[in-house]
Protein backbone atom coordinates (compact mmCIF):
# COMPACT_ATOMS: atom_id res chain seq x y z
CA UNK A 1 0.00 0.00 0.00
CA UNK A 2 1.24 3.45 -0.99
CA UNK A 3 0.86 6.64 1.08
CA UNK A 4 1.76 10.04 -0.39
CA UNK A 5 2.89 12.65 2.14
CA UNK A 6 3.51 16.40 1.82
CA UNK A 7 6.03 18.24 4.02
CA UNK A 8 5.45 21.31 6.15
CA UNK A 9 7.23 24.57 6.74
CA UNK A 10 10.96 24.21 7.22
CA UNK A 11 11.39 21.71 4.38
CA UNK A 12 12.27 24.50 1.91
CA UNK A 13 15.86 25.42 1.07
CA UNK A 14 17.36 28.09 -1.22
CA UNK A 15 17.19 27.16 -4.89
CA UNK A 16 15.31 23.88 -4.40
CA UNK A 17 12.84 24.76 -7.17
CA UNK A 18 15.42 25.47 -9.90
CA UNK A 19 15.56 22.02 -11.54
CA UNK A 20 11.78 21.74 -11.56
CA UNK A 21 11.28 25.01 -13.40
CA UNK A 22 13.42 23.80 -16.29
CA UNK A 23 10.35 21.87 -17.44
CA UNK A 24 8.08 24.29 -19.38
CA UNK A 25 4.91 22.45 -18.33
CA UNK A 26 5.86 22.59 -14.66
CA UNK A 27 6.85 26.25 -15.01
CA UNK A 28 3.53 27.16 -16.68
CA UNK A 29 1.44 25.40 -14.04
CA UNK A 30 3.54 26.86 -11.25
CA UNK A 31 3.13 30.34 -12.70
CA UNK A 32 -0.65 29.90 -12.59
CA UNK A 33 -0.67 28.94 -8.91
CA UNK A 34 1.74 31.80 -8.17
CA UNK A 35 -0.70 34.17 -9.81
CA UNK A 36 -3.51 32.84 -7.63
CA UNK A 37 -1.32 33.35 -4.55
CA UNK A 38 -0.29 36.83 -5.67
CA UNK A 39 3.42 36.04 -5.12
CA UNK A 40 6.42 35.53 -7.40
CA UNK A 41 7.00 32.02 -6.11
CA UNK A 42 9.40 31.13 -8.92
CA UNK A 43 11.73 33.86 -7.69
CA UNK A 44 11.48 32.71 -4.09
CA UNK A 45 12.12 29.08 -5.02
CA UNK A 46 15.19 29.82 -7.13
CA UNK A 47 16.89 33.08 -6.15
CA UNK A 48 15.83 34.03 -2.61
CA UNK A 49 18.03 33.28 0.38
CA UNK A 50 17.18 31.12 3.38
CA UNK A 51 16.09 34.04 5.56
CA UNK A 52 13.67 35.32 2.92
CA UNK A 53 11.94 31.97 2.36
CA UNK A 54 11.73 31.40 6.11
CA UNK A 55 9.00 34.08 6.12
CA UNK A 56 5.73 32.27 6.78
CA UNK A 57 3.97 34.40 4.17
CA UNK A 58 6.32 33.02 1.52
CA UNK A 59 7.26 29.55 2.74
CA UNK A 60 3.74 28.19 3.02
CA UNK A 61 2.47 29.10 -0.49
CA UNK A 62 5.81 28.01 -1.94
CA UNK A 63 5.53 24.55 -0.40
CA UNK A 64 1.91 23.95 -1.36
CA UNK A 65 2.35 25.12 -4.97
CA UNK A 66 5.43 22.94 -5.39
CA UNK A 67 3.69 19.85 -4.05
CA UNK A 68 0.59 20.31 -6.18
CA UNK A 69 2.43 20.85 -9.46
CA UNK A 70 4.91 18.05 -8.74
CA UNK A 71 1.95 15.72 -8.18
CA UNK A 72 0.78 16.43 -11.74
CA UNK A 73 4.29 15.62 -12.96
CA UNK A 74 4.25 12.34 -11.06
CA UNK A 75 0.72 11.45 -12.20
CA UNK A 76 0.07 13.26 -15.52
CA UNK A 77 -3.34 11.58 -15.59
CA UNK A 78 -4.95 12.12 -12.14
CA UNK A 79 -6.94 8.92 -12.50
CA UNK A 80 -3.63 7.05 -12.28
CA UNK A 81 -3.11 8.47 -8.80
CA UNK A 82 -6.45 7.18 -7.57
CA UNK A 83 -5.56 3.69 -8.79
CA UNK A 84 -2.29 3.71 -6.87
CA UNK A 85 -2.56 5.87 -3.75
CA UNK A 86 -4.05 4.25 -0.68
CA UNK A 87 -4.03 7.37 1.50
CA UNK A 88 -2.54 10.86 1.73
CA UNK A 89 -1.29 12.99 4.62
CA UNK A 90 0.44 16.32 5.02
CA UNK A 91 2.48 17.70 7.89
CA UNK A 92 1.04 21.04 9.05
CA UNK A 93 0.59 23.24 5.95
CA UNK A 94 1.18 20.09 3.90
CA UNK A 95 -2.38 19.12 4.81
CA UNK A 96 -3.58 21.68 2.24
CA UNK A 97 -1.44 19.98 -0.39
CA UNK A 98 -2.86 16.60 0.60
CA UNK A 99 -6.46 17.86 0.62
CA UNK A 100 -6.16 19.31 -2.88
CA UNK A 101 -4.39 16.22 -4.14
CA UNK A 102 -7.26 14.09 -2.83
CA UNK A 103 -9.74 16.46 -4.56
CA UNK A 104 -11.41 17.61 -1.33
CA UNK A 105 -10.68 21.19 -2.47
CA UNK A 106 -9.33 22.60 -5.70
CA UNK A 107 -5.72 23.67 -6.24
CA UNK A 108 -6.85 27.27 -6.58
CA UNK A 109 -8.79 27.12 -3.31
CA UNK A 110 -5.74 25.63 -1.63
CA UNK A 111 -3.56 28.49 -2.86
CA UNK A 112 -5.96 31.18 -1.64
CA UNK A 113 -6.24 29.47 1.74
CA UNK A 114 -2.48 29.00 2.12
CA UNK A 115 -1.84 32.61 1.15
CA UNK A 116 -4.22 33.77 3.87
CA UNK A 117 -2.99 31.14 6.32
CA UNK A 118 0.63 32.24 5.96
CA UNK A 119 -0.23 35.92 6.32
CA UNK A 120 -2.50 35.38 9.32
CA UNK A 121 -0.01 33.13 11.12
CA UNK A 122 2.78 35.64 10.51
CA UNK A 123 0.62 38.43 11.94
CA UNK A 124 -0.22 36.30 14.98
CA UNK A 125 3.46 35.52 15.51
CA UNK A 126 4.33 39.22 15.45
CA UNK A 127 1.91 39.95 18.30
CA UNK A 128 4.05 38.17 20.92
CA UNK A 129 7.71 37.01 20.80
CA UNK A 130 7.32 33.24 20.49
CA UNK A 131 9.26 30.37 18.99
CA UNK A 132 9.85 26.63 18.76
CA UNK A 133 12.57 24.26 19.96
CA UNK A 134 13.06 20.65 18.91
CA UNK A 135 13.55 18.27 21.84
CA UNK A 136 15.50 15.27 20.58
CA UNK A 137 15.87 12.11 22.63
CA UNK A 138 15.07 11.70 26.30
CA UNK A 139 12.29 9.74 27.92
CA UNK A 140 8.92 10.72 26.44
CA UNK A 141 7.23 11.16 29.80
CA UNK A 142 10.13 13.26 31.08
CA UNK A 143 10.01 15.44 27.96
CA UNK A 144 6.28 16.05 28.16
CA UNK A 145 6.53 16.71 31.90
CA UNK A 146 9.26 19.31 31.32
CA UNK A 147 7.17 21.06 28.67
CA UNK A 148 4.18 21.18 30.98
CA UNK A 149 6.32 22.49 33.81
CA UNK A 150 7.42 25.44 31.70
CA UNK A 151 3.99 26.12 30.17
CA UNK A 152 5.04 24.95 26.71
CA UNK A 153 3.04 23.04 24.11
CA UNK A 154 4.19 19.90 22.28
CA UNK A 155 3.32 21.57 18.99
CA UNK A 156 4.70 18.73 16.83
CA UNK A 157 4.83 15.16 18.07
CA UNK A 158 6.82 13.44 15.35
CA UNK A 159 7.33 10.09 17.01
CA UNK A 160 9.83 8.61 19.45
CA UNK A 161 12.48 11.10 20.44
CA UNK A 162 11.14 13.93 18.29
CA UNK A 163 8.95 16.48 20.01
CA UNK A 164 8.85 20.17 19.13
CA UNK A 165 8.16 22.55 22.02
CA UNK A 166 6.48 25.88 21.34
CA UNK A 167 5.69 28.92 23.45
CA UNK A 168 6.94 32.35 24.45
CA UNK A 169 10.61 33.32 24.34
CA UNK A 170 10.67 33.33 28.15
CA UNK A 171 9.20 29.82 28.36
CA UNK A 172 11.70 28.46 25.85
CA UNK A 173 14.56 30.11 27.75
CA UNK A 174 13.35 28.42 30.94
CA UNK A 175 13.32 25.06 29.14
CA UNK A 176 16.88 25.65 27.93
CA UNK A 177 17.94 26.31 31.53
CA UNK A 178 16.08 23.25 32.83
CA UNK A 179 15.97 20.65 30.02
CA UNK A 180 14.65 17.09 30.36
CA UNK A 181 17.29 14.47 31.12
CA UNK A 182 19.18 12.94 28.19
CA UNK A 183 17.50 15.27 25.68
CA UNK A 184 19.14 17.63 23.20
CA UNK A 185 17.51 21.00 22.50
CA UNK A 186 17.67 22.54 19.01
CA UNK A 187 16.09 26.01 18.62
CA UNK A 188 14.22 26.18 15.29
CA UNK A 189 14.43 29.04 12.82
CA UNK A 190 10.71 29.77 12.69
CA UNK A 191 8.74 32.97 13.10
CA UNK A 192 6.52 31.93 15.99
CA UNK A 193 4.81 29.29 18.13
CA UNK A 194 2.82 27.56 15.43
CA UNK A 195 0.13 25.04 16.40
CA UNK A 196 -0.44 26.63 19.80
CA UNK A 197 -3.00 29.01 21.30
CA UNK A 198 -0.83 31.88 20.06
CA UNK A 199 -2.22 31.15 16.58
CA UNK A 200 -5.90 31.52 17.54
CA UNK A 201 -6.31 34.83 15.62
CA UNK A 202 -5.26 33.01 12.43
CA UNK A 203 -7.85 30.29 13.07
CA UNK A 204 -10.62 32.87 13.27
CA UNK A 205 -9.54 34.46 9.99
CA UNK A 206 -9.29 31.17 8.09
CA UNK A 207 -12.57 29.89 9.55
CA UNK A 208 -14.38 32.88 8.08
CA UNK A 209 -12.90 32.25 4.64
CA UNK A 210 -13.53 28.50 4.82
CA UNK A 211 -17.27 29.07 5.05
CA UNK A 212 -17.21 30.14 1.40
CA UNK A 213 -15.13 27.20 0.16
CA UNK A 214 -16.97 24.43 -1.66
CA UNK A 215 -15.68 21.01 -0.69
CA UNK A 216 -15.99 17.48 -2.04
CA UNK A 217 -15.52 14.14 -0.36
CA UNK A 218 -11.89 13.21 -1.06
CA UNK A 219 -11.18 10.58 -3.70
CA UNK A 220 -8.46 9.14 -1.45
CA UNK A 221 -8.55 8.72 2.36
CA UNK A 222 -7.00 11.71 4.16
CA UNK A 223 -5.14 11.07 7.42
CA UNK A 224 -5.63 14.00 9.80
CA UNK A 225 -2.87 15.70 11.82
CA UNK A 226 -5.29 16.21 14.70
CA UNK A 227 -5.53 12.59 15.81
CA UNK A 228 -4.38 10.36 12.96
CA UNK A 229 -7.95 9.51 11.99
CA UNK A 230 -8.99 8.79 8.43
CA UNK A 231 -11.36 11.50 7.21
CA UNK A 232 -13.62 11.02 4.21
CA UNK A 233 -15.93 14.01 4.43
CA UNK A 234 -14.74 17.11 2.59
CA UNK A 235 -16.25 19.55 5.05
CA UNK A 236 -14.52 17.85 7.96
CA UNK A 237 -11.21 17.74 6.08
CA UNK A 238 -11.32 21.52 5.69
CA UNK A 239 -12.56 22.18 9.24
CA UNK A 240 -9.72 20.11 10.68
CA UNK A 241 -7.13 21.92 8.57
CA UNK A 242 -8.39 25.27 9.84
CA UNK A 243 -8.47 24.20 13.48
CA UNK A 244 -5.03 22.60 13.21
CA UNK A 245 -3.41 26.04 12.94
CA UNK A 246 -3.69 26.37 16.73
CA UNK A 247 -3.55 22.67 17.66
CA UNK A 248 -0.61 20.28 17.94
CA UNK A 249 0.43 18.20 14.94
CA UNK A 250 0.23 14.53 15.90
CA UNK A 251 2.39 13.06 13.17
CA UNK A 252 3.11 10.14 15.48
CA UNK A 253 -0.57 9.18 15.29
CA UNK A 254 -0.59 9.70 11.52
CA UNK A 255 2.25 7.19 11.17
CA UNK A 256 0.44 4.81 13.50
CA UNK A 257 -2.60 4.94 11.22
CA UNK A 258 -0.44 4.36 8.14
CA UNK A 259 0.84 1.19 9.77
CA UNK A 260 -2.70 0.15 10.66
CA UNK A 261 -3.64 0.62 7.01
CA UNK A 262 -0.84 -1.72 5.97
CA UNK A 263 1.48 0.80 4.33
CA UNK A 264 4.46 -0.68 2.51
CA UNK A 265 5.73 2.46 0.75
CA UNK A 266 5.75 6.19 1.58
CA UNK A 267 6.54 8.76 -1.11
CA UNK A 268 7.22 12.33 0.00
CA UNK A 269 6.49 15.21 -2.37
CA UNK A 270 9.14 17.91 -2.88
CA UNK A 271 10.93 19.50 -1.17
CA UNK A 272 11.29 16.00 0.27
CA UNK A 273 13.42 14.43 2.96
CA UNK A 274 11.98 15.50 6.30
CA UNK A 275 9.04 13.10 6.54
CA UNK A 276 10.80 10.17 4.90
CA UNK A 277 13.62 10.69 7.39
CA UNK A 278 11.15 10.42 10.26
CA UNK A 279 9.56 7.34 8.68
CA UNK A 280 12.90 5.56 8.35
CA UNK A 281 13.43 5.90 12.10
CA UNK A 282 9.87 5.23 13.27
CA UNK A 283 8.40 2.84 10.65
CA UNK A 284 10.84 -0.01 10.29
CA UNK A 285 10.25 -2.17 7.23
CA UNK A 286 8.37 0.53 5.29
CA UNK A 287 10.14 1.65 2.10
CA UNK A 288 10.45 5.38 1.49
CA UNK A 289 11.06 7.59 -1.52
CA UNK A 290 12.02 11.26 -1.18
CA UNK A 291 11.11 13.01 -4.44
CA UNK A 292 13.55 15.93 -4.59
CA UNK A 293 14.31 16.56 -8.26
CA UNK A 294 12.54 15.88 -11.58
CA UNK A 295 15.20 13.41 -12.72
CA UNK A 296 13.76 11.06 -10.07
CA UNK A 297 10.27 11.03 -11.59
CA UNK A 298 10.62 7.78 -13.51
CA UNK A 299 12.00 5.99 -10.46
CA UNK A 300 9.19 7.52 -8.38
CA UNK A 301 6.58 6.14 -10.80
CA UNK A 302 8.17 2.71 -10.50
CA UNK A 303 8.00 3.03 -6.70
CA UNK A 304 4.29 3.91 -6.95
CA UNK A 305 3.62 0.96 -9.24
CA UNK A 306 5.43 -1.38 -6.84
CA UNK A 307 3.48 -0.32 -3.75
CA UNK A 308 0.30 1.11 -5.22
CA UNK A 309 -3.19 -0.25 -5.00
CA UNK A 310 -6.52 1.53 -5.17
CA UNK A 311 -7.93 2.69 -1.86
CA UNK A 312 -10.83 0.82 -0.30
CA UNK A 313 -13.07 3.79 -1.07
CA UNK A 314 -14.70 3.83 -4.47
CA UNK A 315 -16.28 7.19 -5.23
CA UNK A 316 -18.74 7.54 -8.12
CA UNK A 317 -21.75 9.82 -8.68
CA UNK A 318 -24.03 6.94 -7.64
CA UNK A 319 -22.46 5.38 -4.57
CA UNK A 320 -21.37 6.74 -1.23
CA UNK A 321 -19.47 4.91 1.46
CA UNK A 322 -19.21 5.69 5.16
CA UNK A 323 -15.82 4.57 6.44
CA UNK A 324 -14.15 3.89 9.77
CA UNK A 325 -12.12 6.84 11.08
CA UNK A 326 -9.73 4.69 13.10
CA UNK A 327 -8.82 1.16 14.15
CA UNK A 328 -11.05 -0.39 16.79
CA UNK A 329 -14.31 -2.19 17.45
CA UNK A 330 -17.39 -1.01 15.56
CA UNK A 331 -20.59 -0.62 17.56
CA UNK A 332 -23.67 -0.29 15.36
CA UNK A 333 -26.30 2.22 16.41
CA UNK A 334 -29.57 0.38 17.03
CA UNK A 335 -31.73 2.98 15.27
CA UNK A 336 -29.45 3.04 12.22
CA UNK A 337 -29.55 -0.75 12.05
CA UNK A 338 -33.34 -0.63 11.66
CA UNK A 339 -33.38 2.22 9.12
CA UNK A 340 -33.75 1.91 5.38
CA UNK A 341 -32.86 5.58 4.89
CA UNK A 342 -30.32 7.55 6.91
CA UNK A 343 -30.79 11.29 7.32
CA UNK A 344 -27.87 13.59 6.58
CA UNK A 345 -25.64 13.65 9.65
CA UNK A 346 -27.21 10.53 11.16
CA UNK A 347 -25.12 8.54 13.65
CA UNK A 348 -24.49 5.01 12.40
CA UNK A 349 -22.44 3.91 15.41
CA UNK A 350 -18.99 4.42 16.86
CA UNK A 351 -15.50 2.96 16.78
CA UNK A 352 -13.99 2.16 20.17
CA UNK A 353 -10.19 2.08 20.41
CA UNK A 354 -7.78 1.92 23.31
CA UNK A 355 -7.61 5.75 23.31
CA UNK A 356 -11.19 6.83 22.83
CA UNK A 357 -14.61 6.18 21.31
CA UNK A 358 -15.29 8.02 18.04
CA UNK A 359 -18.84 8.57 16.74
CA UNK A 360 -19.34 7.72 13.06
CA UNK A 361 -21.79 9.82 11.07
CA UNK A 362 -23.29 9.56 7.59
CA UNK A 363 -22.63 13.18 6.52
CA UNK A 364 -24.81 13.07 3.41
CA UNK A 365 -27.27 10.36 4.39
CA UNK A 366 -28.93 8.13 1.82
CA UNK A 367 -30.65 4.82 1.25
CA UNK A 368 -28.99 1.89 2.98
CA UNK A 369 -27.97 -0.58 0.30
CA UNK A 370 -25.65 -2.82 2.28
CA UNK A 371 -24.06 -2.96 5.72
CA UNK A 372 -20.47 -4.10 5.19
CA UNK A 373 -19.70 -4.80 8.86
CA UNK A 374 -21.60 -6.11 11.85
CA UNK A 375 -21.91 -4.88 15.42
CA UNK A 376 -18.78 -5.85 17.33
CA UNK A 377 -16.57 -6.29 14.25
CA UNK A 378 -12.95 -5.14 14.36
CA UNK A 379 -12.36 -2.47 11.72
CA UNK A 380 -9.30 -0.73 10.29
CA UNK A 381 -8.89 2.96 9.37
CA UNK A 382 -10.72 3.81 6.16
CA UNK A 383 -12.61 0.51 6.02
CA UNK A 384 -16.07 0.89 4.41
CA UNK A 385 -18.87 0.36 6.91
CA UNK A 386 -22.04 0.91 4.91
CA UNK A 387 -22.86 1.48 1.24
CA UNK A 388 -25.44 4.18 0.50
CA UNK A 389 -27.34 5.53 -2.49
CA UNK A 390 -28.08 9.26 -2.46
CA UNK A 391 -31.61 9.55 -1.07
CA UNK A 392 -34.25 9.17 -3.72
CA UNK A 393 -32.07 7.37 -6.28
CA UNK A 394 -32.75 3.85 -7.37
CA UNK A 395 -30.44 0.90 -7.77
Amino acid sequence: MLVIVAPGQGAQSPGFLSPWLEDPTFASRFDWLSTVAGLDLAHYGTEADAETIRDTRIAQPLLVATGLVAALELFPHPGDAFRHVGAVAGHSVGELTAAAGARAISAEQAMVLVRERGAAMAAAAEATPTGMTAVLGGDRDDVLSALERHGLTAANDNGPGQVVAAGTAEQLAALAADPPAKARLVPLSVAGAFHTVHMEPAVSHLAGLARSVSTHDPRTPVISNRDGQVVHDGREVLARIVGQIASPVRWDLCMETMLDLGVTGILEMPPAGTLTGIAKRAMKGVETFALKTPDQLEAAREFCAKHGEASMIETTPTWRMVVAPAKGTFHLDAQAAESDVLAAGATIGDVASLRDRTPVLAPHGGQVVEWLVHDGDLVSPGQPLVRLHPEGSSS
